[in-house]
């Protein structure tokens, strides 16, 4: 018999032959539990061995980013359900001030515009909350503010954070308006005597109007037990539909819809050197701010059909 010969296809047959089999894609290597250990143990090491940065008011952004918004963004995306709306308004770069309306009992409406700073705007952004004296005069709790960039609400501290290029948060309504009762829900409270329109002025930042809605709803405040809270040393001891009956589980939030709205920022620039000592112009941006809040928040209740649907 004769050998057996090996005849070689020709280039056309080779294509027809690799068209004909079946072809796998290539599937993307995802990170896996290992890499997510790895992970960890560096961030713990580096915890360990003091190997990270803070700057001169004490933020600690890696503690930040890999810990405190980790914590929060569950509650963001799943329990509140937050919509941003205009935040193409909020500078990309430079200092400026976010004026917002404070409600809900609880300063879960300063944790989540914190979260909708970082994670939903076109330039990812820290907020640089300017907080009342009780936060930092609590043990644990005024350590971990420093550690997530805050600080006390006064002009030295919000006029070298703007200086510095930093995004600034304040809420000037206070303990008057996280703190108010349920029937006044919505309602925007004095705001102080406009200092935070001081600081926007004297360093030229402009100034952020945010009008949140749905924090009002997650804890309904409807009565004080003043005495109590006088001896604890806070501002008021809410009463609400679940708390303080049912303990721990009536701490827990309803999950009303949550909206954020950033307004057009308001420039302070171009006012003349001296115009943070004028108690009326501070006064009259004041109130502007004030009011561009309010109508917000009333536009916004008016397109809500649900608190918890939205």
């Amino acid at each position: 018999m004769a050998d057996a010969q090996v005849i070689p296809l020709r280039a056309a047959d080779r294509d027809r032959l690799d068209a004909s089999e079946p072809s796998v894609p290539s599937v993307p290597d995802e990170p896996g539990w290992e890499d997510a250990v790895i992970d960890v143990l560096a961030f713990a090491r580096r915890r360990l061995l003091g190997d990270y940065k803070v700057d001169e008011f004490g933020f600690d952004q890696e503690l930040t980013d890999e810990v405190f918004l980790r914590f929060l963004r569950p509650f963001y995306e799943k329990w509140f359900r937050v919509e941003v709306i205009g935040g193409h308004h909020v500078p990309a770069e430079r200092g400026a001030l976010v004026v917002a309306n404070h409600s809900g009992t609880l300063p879960w409406d300063a944790l989540m515009t914190t979260v909708a700073l970082h994670d939903h705007l076109p330039a990812t952004r820290h907020l640089r909350m300017l907080g009342a004296d009780l936060v930092f005069r609590m043990p644990v709790l005024g350590a971990l503010a420093r550690k997530a960039g805050h600080t006390l609400a006064c002009n030295p501290d919000a006029e070298r954070l703007l200086t510095n290029g930093e995004l600034v948060g304040v809420w000037p309504e206070g303990f008057k308006g996280i703190g108010k009762p349920f029937k006044d829900r919505y309602k925007l409270q004095r705001f102080g005597r406009g200092g935070f329109v001081s600081a926007a002025l004297r360093t030229g930042a402009p100034i952020v109007p945010c009008s949140i809605v749905g924090a009002e709803e997650i804890y309904p405040k409807l009565a004080d037990i003043k005495p109590l809270a006088r001896l604890l040393g806070v501002p008021y001891f809410p009463v609400t539909p679940l708390f303080p009956h049912f303990g721990l589980l009536g701490a827990v939030p309803l999950p009303s819809k949550w909206y954020i709205e950033f307004g057009e920022p308001i420039e302070t620039s171009s006012y003349p050197a001296g115009a943070a000592d004028d108690p009326m112009l501070v006064f009259s941006l004041s109130d502007q701010v004030r009011e561009i809040i309010q109508q917000t928040l009333y536009r916004l209740l008016a397109q809500r059909t649900n608190v918890f649907l939205g």
